[in-house]
C-alpha cells in the first residue's frame, strides 16, 4: 500500500489531486490536510511514502513547512505543487530538499509521472526546470535569489499586504525580529519601501 499526504488549503484542489493519483496509482491510500498545523501533526504521527504539498498555505508557508518536514523526517519525499512559475520557487524548494516541483497547470500525466519517479527514489525535473537550474547556477540570478529561506517567506507575506504584527504572529517571531528581516529584504532587493517591494515582486512574477 502506498500512502500519500495531500496538503492544500483548497478542498477542490485536494479532491482533484486525489482523483488523479487514484486513477494512476494502484493500491493507494491518501490523507489530506488544509493547513500547516494539521499537516505537521499527520507527518509526526504517520508514515508516508510521499507528501504532495502546495507552497501557498495559510499560516506557515509550504517552504517553511518543507523545512520542518525535512528536519523531522529527512528521507520523506516531498513534491511541491504551486501556482507560481518554476523560475521563482522551484530552485529554493529543491535546495531545501524537495524531490520535485510542479505548477498546478501541469497535465495529469505529468503529475503521475512525477509521483512514480519520486516513489522509485529519484527526483523529478521537467525539461524547463532543468534549464532553470543551469541559469541559476550561472550569471542570471535575480536579486531575490540572495534571500535566505526566512527572508523569502517574509517577503512573500509583505507582498500579500500582511503587517509586521500579522507576520510575527504567523511565524511566532517578535515584531522587532520581523522588522529586522524586512530591512534586510529591502536592502537586498534595492527597494526603499513596501510599495517598491510589491512592484519588484510583480515585475519578477512573485505576486
Amino acid at each position: 500500500m502506498i500512502r500519500i499526504l495531500i496538503i492544500d488549503d483548497h478542498p477542490v484542489v485536494r479532491k482533484g489531486v486525489r482523483r488523479i493519483l487514484e486513477e494512476g496509482i494502484s493500491f493507494l491510500e491518501t490523507d489530506e490536510a488544509g493547513d500547516g498545523q494539521t499537516a505537521g501533526k499527520l507527518v509526526r504521527e504517520n508514515t508516508y511514502d510521499l507528501v504532495c504539498m502546495d507552497i501557498n498555505l495559510p499560516g506557515k508557508s509550504g517552504i517553511s513547512l518543507l523545512e520542518d518536514f525535512k528536519a523531522l523526517k529527512p528521507d520523506l519525499p516531498v513534491l511541491m505543487l504551486s501556482m507560481y512559475s518554476e523560475k521563482d520557487y522551484a530552485l529554493r524548494a529543491l535546495k531545501l530538499g524537495a524531490s520535485g516541483y510542479l505548477t498546478k497547470d501541469s497535465l495529469d500525466e505529468e503529475l503521475i509521472r512525477a509521483v512514480n519517479k519520486i516513489l522509485s527514489g529519484h527526483r523529478y525535473l521537467s525539461e524547463s526546470m532543468a534549464d532553470l537550474l543551469i541559469d541559476y547556477e550561472g550569471t542570471n540570478k535575480p536579486l531575490h535569489a540572495s534571500l535566505s529561506s526566512r527572508e523569502f517567506e517574509i517577503m512573500h507575506y509583505l507582498v500579500q499586504g500582511k503587517s509586521i504584527k500579522e507576520i510575527a504572529d504567523i511565524l511566532a517571531l517578535s515584531d522587532k525580529t520581523v522588522s529586522t528581516y524586512k530591512s534586510r529584504i529591502l536592502e537586498k532587493l534595492k527597494c526603499k519601501s513596501t510599495v517598491d517591494l510589491i512592484k519588484y515582486a510583480m515585475q519578477e512574477g512573485l505576486a
